[in-house]
């Protein structure tokens, strides 16, 4: 089974695809329709211990020679001095404005990959093959790229379209059970925003073995993700209005990052704990959400951080560092109903303070339950 999608933006339209055992032949379609006698690829370090041969004898087979550069896994590799770093690596060694840059990796190696395309000689051939499913559902797709500044996440960056996207599940195997819950967080973002029927459909996320299978579930599951993302950034590419609708829960989260810097809290259990306090926030401010959809997914997840450690006060201040923030007082994506996401300005900072108190909650009985 394969999806393929044909995404439109101002700098032109790409190709995104998502099966199983796709990369092989995508591969070989990329580079005939742009032949490179090299080619650069910039992979995560995990994904290079346990991929890194099959990527590079792949490429290779279509009489290219490549260049690699290991990106160390972790949110310390999205910043100024790695950026530079690995700009410096394709300077060096010859790439030219017709250069493909590969990028294989989860949510971090792409957004870097991503800056670095763009800046590199103002733009070179960019393409992606994400290899976690947070990547795959999202962070690939719709051309955002960046990295991090001390004062926030994502605060340097770009929109830079990529060439192509090949998200082959075959990548998946080896991804530990705590990236798969990474991934789940933005899945159920989309069946938060848009479509109710992903909510059933994730529900293979409940099983011990996620991949055991459910590879034709999985990838339409994914699909179906990216099919509700790119109709979303089509309409809306550089965020004007709609496109924020994506960061459901994400003005939370990034705070919650930012106060753990960066380590201590993954991005999907940020997100997972942002929707859960967007939830509340929406209907202290005049909505009734008389279910939570989500609350089926709770036992999934397990925190690091505890509710001690974290301060409310703290956690709304860095709310006001987003870069979202063009306002006085913080806008938030909140839902009128599931499936009804709506922009709110919230004036009243003790609502605020109470929707974080769901985070906590939900950290104190996460950790009851682990005892």
């Amino acid at each position: 089974m394969q999806h393929s999608f044909e995404i439109n933006s101002a700098s032109g339209s790409y190709n995104a695809m998502v099966g199983a055992d796709i990369f092989g032949d995508s591969v070989g379609r990329i580079l005939e329709k742009k032949p490179a006698d090299k080619v650069f690829l910039l992979i995560d370090e995990n994904v290079e211990s346990h991929h890194g041969d099959y990527i590079i004898n792949t490429l290779k087979s279509s009489h290219c020679d490549v260049e690699v550069k290991i990106v160390p896994q972790g949110e310390g590799s999205k910043s100024v001095p790695f950026w530079e770093e690995a700009s410096t690596f394709l300077l060096e060694n010859g790439v030219r404005r017709n250069t493909p840059l590969f990028v294989a990796g989860g949510g971090v190696t792409g957004d870097l990959g991503g800056f670095v395309a763009a800046t590199t000689l103002r733009g070179i051939p960019l393409v992606h093959i994400p290899t976690t499913l947070l990547a795959m559902v999202d962070s690939s797709i719709g051309g955002k790229t960046g990295i991090n500044h001390h004062t926030g996440k994502n605060l340097i960056g770009a929109f830079y379209r990529p060439d192509s996207v090949v998200a082959d599940i075959r990548f998946l195997d080896t991804l530990p059970r705590n990236e798969w819950i990474n991934g789940l967080s933005e899945i159920l973002k989309y069946g938060a925003i848009s479509d109710n029927a992903i909510f059933d459909d994730a529900e293979i996320f409940l099983q011990a073995d996620i991949s055991s299978g459910n590879a034709d579930t999985l990838i339409n599951l994914i699909a179906k993700c990216i099919r509700i993302k790119a109709d979303i950034v089509q309409k809306d590419e550089f965020e004007g209005n709609i496109r924020a609708f994506l960061n459901f829960g994400h003005t939370f989260a990034h705070a919650l990052e930012k106060e753990c810097g960066f380590n201590a809290m993954s991005h999907g259990e940020a997100v997972f704990l942002g929707m859960l306090a967007a939830a509340r926030l929406s209907n202290q401010t005049g909505s009734k959400l008389h279910e939570n959809r989500l609350d089926k997914f709770r036992p999934l997840y397990s925190y690091r951080v505890t509710a001690e450690e974290l301060n409310a006060e703290s956690l709304t201040h860095h709310m006001r560092a987003d870069k979202k923030r063009i306002e006085n007082h913080i806008r938030f994506v909140l839902l009128d109903d599931w499936q009804h996401p709506v922009l709110k300005t919230v004036k009243d900072e003790e609502l605020i303070y109470q929707a974080w108190r769901t985070v906590f909650s939900e950290l104190q009985n996460r950790q009851k339950a682990t005892i």
